[in-house]
């Protein structure tokens, strides 16, 4: 029996949860990999991490919803199904808030994230609120109301009304342990309950799918990323033809034609696309790829960087967001700056560094913007890869202290971004079409790497040991050790950017430029 079959399928209807129908949604292998083989699923960190988002808005909503603390959760974990559900229609007797609470019906099965009493007499009943930690309403998200709306309906719930609380990416934390605000409302009652006979269908496509032996045959394809990751993406792309140069590579595909052909099955390699639907940087891929050569026109680079004369500052960032803010004066999923490199690269060649990082656990944010003005001076270009990120850094940082605003702004317009000049005029096959700096450095400096790193090698590890080492739990020891591994990182991320300027300006004689310090 091969990992696509079950030796056994039940003809009695499975009770399909609702995670599970959301699956179905997306892929009707997932749901069968889901139902069959969950031992082949292996979640990205990021979707991990998106677990823990999610979890840390519905702590903080359940205060919200809850601030007498007078609620019930239900812990399906620890209580099991089957006493959790049986827990939840008693306690859908009382008068709530609920947590948690569960019902089965229909073929399926879900829990809600909060329920409020509403009504008194005959329209007493329950208003449902499904938190989700996204900042807008997504097409998912309805889908996931509709569910719980026909679930609990038909679990004879007397079910008033059904809402999304979402984050409000624009509210600012005052402080105090006060989120009142962090959440706004979307009312979807009319359309969760409107969408009753597509659950139905759902739920009995889903019973189908899960009674078949063998996995659906579903190719690899944009839908593997949509509305999530999937986990079992890597196995279904290993059970799939390899090929030597994957049309993935292709940069930011855009056009309908373009999308449409390599959706089509059997389109896997670049060598299969018409070279009359692909734009230049497209083409350039497509074409040194295949011929494994290197394109780089060096005086189009040269000419690019002449007018930004040294001395110059090579600067990058590292940043923290929170989804629920733990500082003042900071919005949900803002990037706060925690860390700088600085690499002030003189006209003779002269090397110096600075950097900063605050392990504090405080807002790190003024002290940052203090330093960063330090570091960087007054005058001179200040080269950046990917301009957009540190730029808006930098202007929220020019709003947030009015006081050091102006020098603040002066220093957003002097920044020199490399990354579409590498773009325009460099590529090697290595790179897979991506001009990350992680994929351009040892391509253009193969000396240089980030794989000798202890700990941190790139931009989420990073995010993960300020985490750690802010935590107050974490030893002294193992601070010094992430601070170690955050300085090494960041430093390396500025030098490699000198390195790839001294390629891309022609200067053979920093090519080889060490360190400093």
């Amino acid at each position: 029996m091969t990992n696509r079959e079950v030796s056994q399928v039940t003809t009695v209807p499975r009770v399909l949860s609702k995670s599970k129908l959301l699956a179905l949604r997306q892929c009707e292998r997932r749901l069968w990999l889901e139902v069959h083989r969950p031992d082949l699923r292996a979640d990205s960190a990021a979707t991990e991490k998106s677990f823990q988002i999610g979890h840390a808005v519905g702590d903080t909503a359940r205060r919200l919803y809850d601030p007498a603390g007078a609620g019930t959760l239900v812990d399906v974990q620890a209580e099991g199904f089957p006493a959790a559900l049986q827990r939840s229609m008693a306690l859908l007797q009382s008068t709530g808030p609920l947590f948690e609470v569960g019902y089965s019906a229909g073929g399926a099965l879900a829990f809600a994230d909060i329920m409020l009493r509403t009504g008194q007499g005959r329209d007493a009943g329950w208003r449902m609120v499904e938190v989700k930690a996204a900042t807008e309403v997504k097409d998912y998200h309805r889908d996931d109301t509709a569910v719980q709306a026909f679930v609990a309906r038909s679990a004879g719930v007397p079910l008033k009304a059904i809402a999304l609380a979402r984050i409000d990416s624009k509210w600012v934390y005052p402080g105090g342990d006060d989120y009142q605000g962090l959440l706004v409302e979307e009312d979807l009652t009319d359309e969760a309950f409107g969408r009753e006979a597509e659950v139905r269908d759902w739920i009995a496509a889903g019973q189908s799918v899960v009674r078949q032996r063998t996995e659906p045959a579903v190719a690899t394809g944009a839908h593997c990323g949509q509305p999530y990751a999937c986990g079992f993406h890597d196995y279904c792309r290993a059970q799939e033809p390899v090929a030597a140069h994957p049309v993935e590579w292709l940069p930011r595909v855009q056009t309908k034609v373009l999308k449409a052909l390599l959706e089509q099955p059997g389109i896997l390699d670049l060598a299969q696309i018409d070279d009359a639907l692909l734009n230049d940087k497209q083409l350039r891929v497509k074409t040194h790829t295949l011929a494994n050569s290197v394109y780089f026109d060096a005086p189009g680079a040269a000419a690019a960087l002449q007018p930004h004369r040294l001395p110059a500052c090579f600067i990058d960032f590292e940043t923290v967001q929170f989804a629920v803010p733990i500082w003042a004066g900071t919005r949900p999923y803002q990037q706060i700056p925690f860390q700088f490199s600085a690499h002030r690269l003189g006209a003779n060649g002269e090397l110096t560094h600075q950097g900063f990082l605050d392990l504090s656990g405080a807002d790190p944010s003024l002290r940052f913007a203090t330093a960063l003005l330090a570091a960087c001076g007054e005058s001179g270009p200040v080269f950046v890869y990917n301009k957009g990120f540190e730029s808006a850094r930098i202007n929220e940082l020019a709003e947030r202290f009015p006081r050091h605003g102006p020098a603040l702004r002066r220093l957003s317009e002097r920044l020199v971004d490399l990354l579409p000049i590498a773009a325009a005029h460099y590529y090697h096959p290595s790179q897979q079409g991506s001009w990350s700096i992680k994929r351009v450095l040892p391509a253009m400096v193969p000396e240089l790497s980030y794989d000798h790193l202890a700990g941190v090698q790139e931009g989420g590890a990073a995010v993960d040991a300020y985490v750690e080492a802010t935590h107050p739990a974490t030893p002294p020891s193992r601070k010094a050790e992430l601070e170690a591994q955050l300085l090494a990182y960041c430093r390396l991320d500025t030098f490699a950017m000198i390195r790839i300027w001294s390629v891309l300006a022609g200067r053979a004689d920093l090519r080889h430029l060490p360190d400093c310090g």
